[in-house]
């Protein structure tokens, strides 16, 4: 397995995307943090349960099932916090986790949108089968895509996290720069993902290779979508917005 393997995928809006794989370390610091994390809210979840267990112990005169009952119950409090966790954050972080956000990696689909309900559950659930003798691990270092079952049931690949780099190799207009600061007070940039910023950057970087009237389709979608996705719906010039929207997500982070 190579180090930082890049992988390219096509986005819904016909983008190459390239982006780099996480890699087996970046992926076991992430999930050693969010192991030490999900350890101490279990503890204080059965800790809270057994005091509650205990005066049902004592009150109840069938000790012998009540026990049962109890330990049957704190079986299930772990098995909720473990899937509960791991889809919670990566549903409502857009598939980070503290330890994913630590380690600067991200959950996305195949087709690089980030992940959701459905695949946060499916990687959730065959998380306790990829943790049994390191099967997932293994996956991990082995496979093309460094995927391990819970991906491949949900159709994702976990990333590094796209950071903004400086324009270098495309120009940016002095009046997208204006329309940026504008941006800030009168849209929600935070909307915006790094898997959105990477698609922007790559059609800027894409467009003088383009023929006008692909370039002017393609502006238009993407100024579409983004001005919906970050509620701003005064765009006079697709092109010009796309590249105030580039330099407004840079200014931000």
């Amino acid at each position: 397995m190579r180090f930082f393997n890049r992988i390219s995928l096509q986005t819904p809006e016909s983008v190459e995307l390239e982006l780099t794989l996480a890699g087996i370390g970046n992926r076991a610091q992430a999930l050693l943090i969010d192991y030490l994390i999900w350890s101490a809210a279990l503890l204080v979840v059965l800790i809270i349960w057994a005091i509650v267990s205990t005066g049902l112990l004592f009150s109840l005169p069938d000790a012998g099932v009540v026990q049962q009952w109890i330990g049957a119950i704190a079986f299930l409090f772990t098995f909720v916090v473990y899937v509960g966790y791991f889809v919670f954050f990566e549903t409502l972080w857009h598939g980070q986790t503290p330890g994913k956000r630590f380690a600067k990696i991200r959950v996305v689909r195949e087709d690089g949108k980030p992940a959701g309900l459905s695949q946060a559950t499916l990687r959730s659930l065959l998380r306790p089968v990829d943790d049994i003798l390191f099967i997932g691990a293994l996956l991990i270092v082995f496979s093309n895509r460094e995927k391990r079952l819970g991906d491949w049931a949900a159709g994702t690949i976990v990333v590094q996290e796209e950071r903004p780099v400086a324009a270098a190799d495309f120009r940016v207009r002095e009046a997208a720069q204006i329309l940026a600061d504008r941006l800030q007070f009168e849209a929600d940039i935070n909307q915006l993902q790094p898997d959105d910023f990477a698609v922007i950057r790559r059609y800027l970087q894409q467009r003088s290779q383009m023929n006008v009237q692909a370039q002017i389709e393609l502006s238009s979608r993407l100024a579409q979508q983004l001005g919906e996705l970050i509620q701003f719906d005064k765009i006079t010039d697709p092109e010009l917005f796309l590249e105030a929207v580039y330099l407004a997500y840079q200014q931000q982070s």
